[in-house]
Order: structure tokens, then C-alpha cells, then sequence
């Protein structure tokens, strides 16, 4: 082999090796439920981030201007709509993370999952593996909007991580004033659990 052709193949061998790993980038789609700029959720959503694997591919996926769902809006989608849908279906994953308004998630949280579930019938979230995390500056970490954002995952038939489960109590505490992740134990236990979810995600990911 005369060395121009050598040097031809080893192009194409590392063009189509830099495809491949392109191709399998997993695409991580993050979701923070509060819409308030520096919100702490937010915060606990960077630290989860932080833990995924160095090539994930995080796309933060926002849900501020989307208009509130109506069923006439099914015939002919707001362009907001549509643009959301396609950013969830282009992920392989989604990562959740939310406060707690009135025991329950945030009007924003709840409208994007209705959105993104019809018309009915033409769900972009299902089979795509989540992970749930909430957080409050209280002590009780908003753990009863975990479980209604997990019961909503259920129906959307969205395989969700089980462990360990993300309670994050006193965030003002654990952030500065910008909302981000301070307190080291904590960046650790997120970051580990990003690094956990990599690993739950890959077994649902063709």
C-alpha cells in the first residue's frame, strides 16, 4: 500500500470512529421544574449534570414560554409546541428536577408533561428512562411533588430510577446566592447519582 493510500484510510477509519462515537453519545434532556432565575433547582440540577459521563451530550430543555396546554391547539400547534416536542424526542433520557408549590408540582412541570403527551395518542416521552429529584428550603425537600411527578411518569410510561431517591431539604443552606451546589457532601451524593442514572439509562437505550 503506497503511503497517500495509507494515509487515505486512516482518515476514513477516524472519520467513521469519530461517527460512531457521535452516533452513541447519549443525549441527556434536563428539566428543572422552577422557572425563577438562580432557583435552587436549578442548582440540583448542575450537580446531577456534573456526575454524567464526561461525552453526555445535556441539553436544558426550557419550559417558561410554552403556552398552557389546550386540546383545540391539537389540530394546528402553537410553533412552541412543536419545538418543544421535537427537543424531548430528540433525548435518549430526562433528568427532572422540581420544587414544591402547594404540595404538589409547579403549574410550568405539569403543563410541559401535558404538552408533550399529545395529541393523544403522540407521546414524546415514552420509554425514555428518568430520574426525579426535588428540593425545598425546607426540611421536608418536597417530597410529596416528587411522588405526584413520579406518578405522572408512570402513566407517561417513562422507566424511572428508584434509587437512591433525591430528597434535597434545606437548599438555601447547601447553594449561594446564585443557587448553586456549595455544600461538598451534597455535590458528591448528586453527582453520584448522575454518574448512577448513566448506568440505569444505558439498559433502556437502543
Amino acid at each position: 500500500m503506497h503511503f497517500n493510500d495509507l494515509l487515505i484510510y486512516l482518515l476514513l477509519v477516524s472519520e467513521t470512529d469519530l461517527k460512531g462515537l457521535l452516533i452513541n453519545m447519549t443525549k441527556y434532556g434536563v428539566i428543572v421544574g422552577s422557572i425563577r432565575k438562580n432557583s435552587y433547582s436549578k442548582g440540583v440540577a448542575d450537580a446531577i449534570v456534573a456526575g454524567l459521563p464526561e461525552d453526555a451530550e445535556v441539553t436544558y430543555l426550557n419550559i417558561a414560554k410554552l403556552p398552557l396546554y389546550n386540546q383545540d391547539y391539537d389540530e394546528a400547534s402553537p410553533a412552541e409546541y412543536t419545538e418543544f416536542r421535537n427537543a424531548v424526542a430528540a433525548q435518549d433520557a430526562i433528568i427532572f428536577v422540581t420544587p414544591e408549590h402547594n404540595r404538589s408540582i409547579p403549574a410550568a412541570l405539569k403543563n410541559a408533561l401535558d404538552v408533550a403527551s399529545r395529541p393523544w395518542g403522540q407521546s414524546v416521552w415514552g420509554g425514555k428512562p428518568a430520574l426525579v429529584a426535588s428540593q425545598s428550603i425546607s426540611g421536608i425537600s418536597g417530597v410529596l411533588a416528587h411522588h405526584v411527578l413520579r406518578q405522572s411518569l408512570v402513566f407517561l410510561d417513562m422507566p424511572t430510577m428508584q434509587q437512591p431517591e433525591l430528597y434535597i431539604g434545606n437548599t438555601d443552606k447547601l447553594s449561594d446566592e446564585n443557587g448553586h451546589i456549595t455544600n461538598e457532601g451534597t455535590q458528591s451524593f448528586l453527582a453520584g447519582a448522575g454518574k448512577q442514572f448513566s448506568e440505569f439509562a444505558a439498559k433502556f437505550i437502543k
